[in-house]
């Protein structure tokens, strides 16, 4: 018959074999299907198994069998509509072989197959079970063959708490429990198969907690030791002990506070506090470690310690139990220390009479304090140290009075080293002081105690004396340098330059002052003030006089004498014979010229040159700034060479070399009988409107770019002769041909006449004063290009007269027939 699946089994067995495969786990399928089984859950006397269903199975049949022991076989039967079923009555911790078999109804086997496990060991039992802490109960048991490991289960009546955990024997604490609680507790054996079912349960009972213990020492011979009340507790009970000793004191109590009294000073002692239930079951325990509070120490010495800043050293005899002390005096100062026996307090009030106690602290708290102990301290340093001097060179000391003073010593030292020193009761000493020297003086208190450790220092220079060596020098025109030798005391020097309504002024430390901006060519008196900042200034001392530097001169205008001088017109700003000299600079040299009065003239200024004019002033003081500087330019350079060539009767053409600094030209022909003019930038220019026959003069104006001209004149020119008019060609016979013309102006000029034929050239020369040429002709019926030209008194003929073409027939037709004339300017 089946059973149930076991509600508590989480580990699923499942294994496939096939026939005649052996895996790592004993499975068995059958041949004709896929049947498998597998273990669902094991106890220590029951196996369940589970299996896939069969086509046609009416029951299954499962057979447990042991294997490594002797037994008999044990069987169940199930219907086919059924996959897992358990088999009972086995033995605790056996390897069982598990057999399906799947039968029709005639209980023939269909398919079959198999697999082994091991049932659990068997059920331990609980011996007793026990609470040493108010969280765990112990639990012992009897260990079964076979466990691997056992299982603790707790739980409480309520199930609002259950816990299971895990053993290796006996016995075995369950953890993590509440205070006084009652709980169920069961054990359970396990192997590799699974776990037993659970013992015969016991009941059993935490304990209380332990009081939690507060301690306090409020004096160095008790300790209070409070505690809040515990939950099911009747009574406590406390156990005190002293550090290092092994006798110990128990007391029995129902309160929540305990004194113990009468206790060592600065001791530890070790409490340990537990508490009982109503069963008379002693719960947890607890222990606190507490020390009393230090005994009072005892003030040994206090000393006033020496130095700049005082202070007081505090001894003490070191107590027992004490981690630090503290000191405290009566005017609220105070120092720490730990180890030592002593501490400082820095600083400290001078002129005081206090007392100083001593507090010795650890974990507890603060002992009493010491007796307190007494102590002076120095007197302070006198305050309003000052010199007076009610009368040269006799000076005093004089100071305010302090407390707590029996006598003062006054110190006095003068910068040069040498040292006075009076000791007096009063609050003034004298002493007999010179004229500028510092003086330092301090003054110190004496008590009981000592001297102060420090004074005031107080300084006292007397007035500086007037400065020796006094120079002063002109570094530029409206500076002036002045120097001296230095003076003992003085910290300041006032330089100042004064005239009629004008005062400079210069304060400077060092021996040594530059008075500027001030007036040109004027005369100041100079005079050097030494000042001390205590004392003042001296104002006897002799004043210098001192000329500064003339004034600068300005270019007024600058005017052209000729192409080479140039007159230069200044200003005279400064007092009469003063020097004036006027520079013009240049790129390659330099021109002056110099004058006392309002010009002068620059001479041998070369052309197209640009210069750089100042003017300065120069006196016996020295000289002036240089003026504002003016640019001179002089006029432009004339080209070297002019050359004029006649290009027609009418036109000629004008050449030249450049000009330095020219930028442009005007050139002129000049004439009686008229003139020609052409403006260029280019060095060349072709002119028209000449007359033939006509002498000119040349001029050639240069101008730079900015406007600057310079005349320029050259040899004069001579227009060429007029070429001959009204020209004929006629036949005279059968073979004369005659050449006639008209000449403009007097006829002074040969004249030569070219024939160009197309058979042959013919040439004929007509004297002066002839007006015709005759030719004698080889050929009739040819066109001739005539020419006809003046020839000059240097045998070269003109040039530019223009051709006449004619045509001749031959005898019997006496005029020529004029077929072209060349261009001509006039007829």
């Amino acid at each position: 018959m089946g059973t149930s699946l076991y509600p508590g089994r989480n580990k699923w067995k499942k294994i496939n074999l096939q026939r005649g495969v052996l895996g790592q786990r004993r499975q068995i399928c059958a041949a004709q299907n896929d049947i498998t089984l597998s273990v669902f859950t094991v106890t220590s006397k029951s196996m369940t198994v589970q299996w896939s269903s069969y086509t046609g199975a009416s029951s299954y049949k499962i057979t447990a069998t042991p294997k490594n022991t002797p037994g008999q076989p044990v069987f169940a039967h199930f219907s086919g509509n059924v996959v897992t079923g358990s088999v009972i009555s086995l033995s605790p911790n056996t390897m069982y072989t598990m057999q399906l078999e799947a039968m029709d109804n005639a209980l023939n086997v269909l398919s079959s197959a198999d697999t082994e496990d091991t049932t659990a060991p068997e059920v331990p039992s609980i011996e007793q079970a026990y609470s040493k802490n108010s969280d765990s109960i112990t639990v012992e048991f009897t260990e079964v063959s076979g466990a691997t490991s056992y299982i603790l289960r707790a739980q409480t009546e309520s199930g609002d708490y259950f816990s299971e955990m895990v053993v290796v024997s006996s016995p075995g604490t369950v953890v993590k429990l509440k205070p006084y609680t009652d709980y169920r507790l069961s054990v359970m054996s396990v192997n590799s198969g699974g776990r037993s079912q659970p013992s015969y349960p016991i009941e059993a009972r935490t304990v209380v907690m332990a009081p939690q213990l507060n301690t306090t020492s409020p004096n160095n011979a008790s300790i209070v030791v409070t505690w809040p009340p515990v939950e099911n507790a009747v009574l406590y009970m406390l156990c005190i002990i002293q550090e290092g000793s092994s006798s110990r004191v128990k007391l029995n109590t129902t309160d929540t506070t305990v004194n113990f009294n009468d206790l060592a000073a600065g001791t530890t002692y070790c409490i340990k506090g537990t508490a009982w239930d109503s069963e008379g079951r002693a719960g947890d325990d607890l222990t606190v470690c507490q020390i009393t509070r230090p005994p009072s120490p005892d003030v040994t010495l206090v000393q006033v310690s020496p130095g700049r800043s005082i202070g007081i050293a505090v001894y003490w005899v070191l107590v027992q139990g004490a981690e630090n002390y503290l000191v405290w005096t009566s005017n609220g100062q105070h120092c720490n220390s730990t180890a030592d026996g002593y501490c400082s307090i820095v600083p400290v009030e001078c002129g005081q009479n206090h007392s100083v106690s001593v507090t010795a602290y650890n974990k507890a708290g603060p002992s009493s304090p010491s007796q307190p102990a007494d102590y002076i301290t120095y007197p302070c340093p006198p305050e309003n140290i000052r010199v007076e001097e009610p009368e040269a060179g006799n000076c005093s000391v004089v100071w305010d009075s302090v407390p707590m003073v029996e006598y003062y010593m006054a110190f006095i030292k003068r910068d040069d080293g040498t040292e006075m020193s009076c000791n007096t009761t009063e609050t003034t000493c004298q002493f007999s002081c010179m004229c500028g020297y510092t003086y330092l003086t301090s003054v110190f208190p004496y008590n009981k105690a000592g001297s102060s450790p420090f004074a005031d220092v107080s300084n006292y220079t007397t007035i500086p004396c007037c400065p020796q060596g006094v120079t002063i020098q002109l570094v530029s025109t409206e500076t002036l340098e002045i120097n001296w030798l230095p003076v003992k005391g003085a910290e300041l020097y006032q330089t100042m330059a004064a005239q009629t309504n004008d005062v400079i002024h210069c304060n400077d430390t060092a021996p040594v002052c530059a008075l500027s901006d001030l007036k040109c060519d004027t005369a100041y008196s100079v005079t050097v003030t030494p000042c001390s900042e205590l004392r003042g200034c001296n104002h006897t001392c002799t004043p210098h006089t001192q000329k500064t530097a003339p004034c600068a001169p300005e270019i007024l205008n600058m005017t052209q004498s000729n192409n080479s001088t140039y007159r230069i017109h200044i200003t005279m700003p400064n007092t009469p014979n003063t020097n004036y000299t006027i520079k013009a600079t240049g790129r390659f040299a330099t021109h002056t010229c110099q004058t006392t009065n309002s010009s002068c003239e620059l001479t041998q200024l070369p052309c197209g040159s640009s210069y750089d004019v100042i003017a300065v002033a120069i006196t016996t003081v020295g000289r002036s700034l240089p003026g504002f500087s003016k640019t001179l330019e002089t006029g432009p350079c004339c080209p070297t060479y002019v050359n004029v060539t006649q290009v027609t009767q009418a036109m000629t053409n004008v050449t030249w070399s450049p000009g330095s600094s020219a930028r442009s030209y005007v050139t002129s022909l000049t004439s009686p009988r008229g003139h020609a003019k052409c403006h260029t930038l280019d060095t060349h220019c072709l002119m028209g409107c000449i007359t033939c026959g006509t002498d000119y003069s040349v001029h050639l104006e240069a101008i730079s770019s900015t406007g600057h001209k310079s005349e320029c004149k050259y040899y004069g020119f001579s227009s060429g002769a007029c070429c001959p008019t009204s020209m004929k060609l006629y036949r005279m016979r059968s073979y004369s041909l005659r050449v006639s013309w008209r000449s403009l102006g007097p006829q002074t000029h040969n004249h030569t006449v070219d024939l160009y034929g197309t058979g042959a050239n013919y040439t004929c020369t007509a004297a002066a004063g002839s007006k015709h040429c005759d030719i004698e002709e080889r050929t009739c019926g040819d066109v001739y290009k005539v020419v006809a030209a003046p020839v000059g008194q240097d045998g070269i003929k003109v040039s530019f007269c223009q051709p006449r073409t004619y045509s001749i027939p031959c005898p019997g037709n006496n005029a020529g027939m004029l077929i072209s004339r060349g261009k001509r300017s006039v007829d």
